[in-house]
């Protein structure tokens, strides 16, 4: 028995020090959090967001505080002063009009001063929002621009920027409304502070002792803010199942197998989480609201006590001193701990605002060139090139060197992650290679100036996307201009899409997507495709690349493509990407890529002397379209 009860406080023990062991990890994880923000960085974000705005609105935050003041004065005025000096004159007998002139002059002063809050909030108010809406996010947009590719495959950088965009202009405002209750709490605070200070000084103990439960507070507060982290977590889970049984393209396999089940299951052990998170943070926080509020309660009991006792029983104080009391002494400490929470709210908007700040101060690798050279028609070449992504173990690229030269057509082939539309990244110069260099005319890509560099240049990706726009902003990837319904209809003809576009309600002004327009059209993956391919019939830049222009076309359509594509590009460098290597017979050269490197280049009949990989996989498919038409033959 003696053995068991030794035990259990062996085990109990143990427990202790876990728990300080697990408090002392917490402490220095908190120290060592990179989320943490100094004190000085605090209000250097604070100061940082009080500046953006007032460098679009210049008169706004002093408008907006100067009311502020007046505001919280007059309201100190009406609610207590006014109060006290109309019930202690009438008690000393002073004169009826006297007090109604009083009550008029303070009572009109904080009409007129409401209707000019009223105008400023109605007329004024909402074009200084507008302004620095424009000011945040057009600085925004434009950072968003010149930071290079890498960083959106950066999860931590994306993390942030993602934060900067949804929450930049919003959490800027809510420092202005912090700092405005900050002032409205000072004013009140202090005039309230120095009437009940000339009624009876001892009532200012009253007022400070509430702040002896700060600590508690602090605590209350620490443990409310872990509860709604770990909640966060939660919701977005929750936010993801919701998503996945509502948006459309969940839809089909959402139907099919048993993933709605699973999903419905993750749901489950959602709710079960939150329960449990209930349940472990709930009563900690009932027994520490609890007594932090029973601080400030029992605060105001006292002091009513004090003042009725110096009222009712000795006759010391006057009745209008004891409404004073009565209606002041809980405003003055929820006043105090309200100011001292402040800090806490101020330390919540500057980390949002951190990841605002650390987004427009980033310095781009890929530094946006404004007085280059301009960029000519010429040779473009790669002399050992190497590039490698962030996180990434292995090299993308391996010591690349090509020539492509003026007016050739180029295919790039080889298997998935081979490195051809890495190739193709850099070559627009939105990757910097890690070693080596992309010339074109035998200038670095990095001496031109950035837009002309990148306008020498018509690109259709493989993973294309559709704009919530008209089919002809689709197509040329800007507003349209007076003469280019010509322009575009005729790359909708070379690109194949004329017939639907022009089956649709409004032709090439057609909205594309439903997400803006119940009337928008909704295209097919092949439809879409030949959409994005018009774009590299709509000007006549000197290169133009094809990342998969085929992938979801059947091969009539493939091949009619392929055919206007070449007549297009008659004196034009074509690049083209492809794994139908029916294709890259076209081709002046072809390079095969393998695992980062050209393993093998030449046109299409030297590869096939060559008998190497190239030739392999072209006999590969050759047999399987073959194999593929006799048996429908045999069907048949």
């Amino acid at each position: 028995m003696k053995k068991e009860t030794k035990t259990e406080d062996v085990k109990q023990k143990k427990t202790k020090e876990e728990r300080r062991a697990e408090r002392k990890a917490k402490k220095e994880k908190k120290k060592k959090d990179p989320n943490a923000l100094k004190t000085r960085r605090v209000f250097s974000n604070i100061f940082f967001a009080l500046k953006t705005i007032h460098s679009v609105a210049p008169s706004y935050l002093p408008t907006y505080f100067l009311w502020s003041v007046g505001s919280s004065f007059l309201n100190f005025l009406t609610n207590t002063w006014l109060l006290r000096e109309v019930v202690n004159r009438y008690q000393e007998g002073s004169e009826a009009a006297e007090l109604l002139w009083i009550v008029i002059l303070i009572v009109a002063a904080q009409i007129i001063w409401g209707r000019l809050i009223g105008l400023l909030y109605d007329i004024l108010y909402p074009r200084y929002r507008e302004k620095i809406v424009e000011k945040v996010q057009s600085e925004l947009f434009r950072k968003a621009e010149s930071v290079e590719l890498e960083c959106y495959e950066n999860p931590e950088f994306y993390d942030k920027y993602v934060k900067a965009m949804d929450s930049a202009y919003s959490k800027c405002m809510e420092v202005v409304s912090t700092v405005d209750n900050l002032i409205w709490a000072t004013v009140t605070l202090f005039s309230t502070s120095i009437l009940l200070f000339v009624i009876d000084p001892v009532l200012i103990l009253f007022g400070l002792i509430p702040l002896l439960f700060g600590l508690i507070r602090n605590k209350r507060n620490r443990l409310h803010k872990e509860r709604r982290d770990k909640i966060r977590v939660l919701d977005r889970r929750e936010a993801y199942v919701q998503r996945t049984y509502y948006l459309n393209e969940y839809a089909k396999e959402m139907r099919l197998g048993g993933m709605n089940k699973l999903m419905y299951e993750k749901y489950a052990e959602t709710l079960k989480e939150y329960v449990e998170l209930f349940r472990e943070y709930g009563p900690r926080l009932v027994v520490l609201q609890f007594f932090a509020n029973s601080s400030s309660n029992f605060t105001r009991l006292f002091a009513m006590l004090y003042a009725a006792f110096r009222t009712l029983v000795t006759g010391t104080m006057l009745i209008g001193d004891c409404l004073v009391v009565f209606n002041s002494i809980g405003q003055v400490s929820w006043t105090l701990v309200r100011m001292t929470g402040v800090m806490t709210e101020f330390r919540d908007h500057a980390m949002y605002i951190e990841d605002y700040r650390f987004f427009l101060e980033y310095d781009p690798k890929i530094k946006r060139v404004a007085e280059g050279k301009k960029a000519q028609k010429g040779d473009i070449e790669f002399s050992g090139v190497t590039f490698t992504y962030k996180g990434a173990k292995t090299p993308a690229l391996k010591n690349v060197s090509m020539k492509i030269r003026q007016g050739e057509r180029i295919a790039l082939v080889g298997m998935n992650g081979s490195g051809k539309t890495t190739l193709v990244k850099l070559l627009l110069h939105l990757y910097e290679p890690v070693s080596g260099k992309i010339t074109l005319n035998g200038i670095p890509v990095k001496e031109y100036e950035t837009d002309s560099y990148r306008e020498h240049f018509t690109v259709v990706f493989q993973d294309f996307k559709m704009f919530s726009m008209s089919v002809a902003e689709n197509v040329l990837l800007r507003p349209l201009r007076e003469g280019d319904e010509e322009t575009v209809t005729e790359a909708l003809k070379k690109s194949g899409a004329y017939d639907k576009v022009m089956s649709l309600k409004n032709g090439i002004h057609t909205t594309l997507t439903r997400e803006f327009d119940d009337e928008g059209a909704v295209l097919s993956v092949g439809e879409a495709q030949k959409v994005s391919l018009a774009r590299a019939f709509t000007n006549d830049s000197p290169v133009v690349i094809l990342d998969e222009p085929s992938s979801a076309l059947d091969p009539i359509a493939e091949y009619n493509m392929f055919k206007n594509m070449l007549e297009a590009c008659q004196d034009r460098t074509l690049v083209f990407i492809s794994h139908r290597l029916s294709s890259a017979v076209l081709a002046d050269r072809i390079f095969m890529m393998e695992d980062g490197r050209i393993t093998e280049s030449g046109s299409h009949g030297e590869l096939m002397k060559k008998n190497g990989k190239y030739a392999k996989m072209f006999r590969m498919q050759a047999e399987n379209y073959a194999e593929g038409e006799s048996e429908v033959k045999n069907r048949e």
